[in-house]
């Protein structure tokens, strides 16, 4: 079988903002939820789709924001986006897909989780991240464990991500500490870019590996021993962003999915996406279901 964990945080955002403006027959904001529901029945009709979960994390705050005053908080999102977010994840469930609806942790640290939780067992031949966040490349593994764009429908797997960034996935946090994550909120060391990044951790993985002297780095970029320099300086920040930008394994979602066969996709349930397609004003939504649970 094939394991798709779905961003769903991401698949909110792109449609909010790829989406015109929608409000339901009370008047809030929908327009997001549609694309989601619309961007859902899309994956549910491939062959290969049996066992799925999404993650949300609507807080947008995590423990992240503890370490670093600086990190991506919910004060520069738009209140209409926000406030589809417990929308969002009642159609997800409406569809029959679990949610792991993170507070403490984020989206993409509850599909660490998962990965960590059910990538092991036999059953599992693969498993499709849905997503486009840099941070998901540190799970791919060779080509079991893959990051599927699916707007360019683009699959990179453990190859696709050393072609993309330079670097192995056990190094995209590394990679991240130095070159900075704008949509996270974290700067990265001055100086330092995607490809000066690339070269040295290519050759020595993780950031305690580098040495501090230039002269036994072996590597030619311009500006080596500047980069060299500041990154001795700064080296307790760079751990730090790696910090923010390690995935956390360890995230709680068992309490949704205790077992690989709560991801079994069985259908949706009819009663409760029709009810939530009246409330919501999804009038022909309902007819592009190809599978009821009932």
């Amino acid at each position: 079988m094939q394991l798709h964990l779905v961003d769903a945080t991401f698949e909110l955002f792109r449609a909010f903002y790829s989406r015109p403006p929608r409000r339901a027959p009370d008047g809030r904001p929908v327009n997001a939820v549609q694309g989601l529901v619309d961007s859902m029945l899309s994956l549910l009709r491939e062959p290969d789709v049996t066992h799925i979960g999404a993650a949300t994390d609507y807080v947008i705050e995590s423990w992240r924001n503890d370490l670093y005053p600086g990190y991506k908080s919910s004060a520069g999102v738009d209140r209409e986006l926000l406030a589809q977010f417990r929308d969002a994840e009642r159609a997800l469930r409406a569809l029959g897909i679990p949610v792991w609806a993170m507070v403490e942790d984020e989206a993409d640290d509850a599909i660490a989780a998962a990965v960590e939780r059910f990538a092991g067992d036999p059953r599992v031949e693969g498993v499709v991240i849905c997503s486009v966040d840099k941070d998901l490349g540190q799970l791919v593994d060779g080509g079991r464990i893959v990051l599927r764009d699916r707007m360019r429908r683009i699959t990179y797997d453990e190859d696709g991500i050393r072609e993309k960034f330079g670097v192995s996935p056990q190094s995209i946090p590394d990679y991240l500490a130095l070159v900075g994550d704008s949509s996270d909120g974290f700067p990265g060391l001055p100086g330092w870019g995607a490809k000066s990044a690339a070269a040295v951790l290519a050759r020595f993985e993780h950031l305690e590996a580098i040495p501090a002297s230039v002269l036994e780095w072996e590597v030619d970029i311009r500006n080596a021993s500047r980069l060299a320099a500041t990154l001795e300086q700064q080296r307790a920040d760079a751990l730090l962003y790696r910090r923010l930008a390690t995935l956390n394994r360890d995230a709680r979602i068992d309490d949704v999915t205790p077992t690989l066969d709560a991801l079994e996709w069985k259908g949706v349930p009819r009663a409760e996406f029709v009810a939530l397609c009246d409330e919501l004003g999804f009038d022909t939504v309902r007819e592009r279901i190809h599978r009821w649970a009932d």
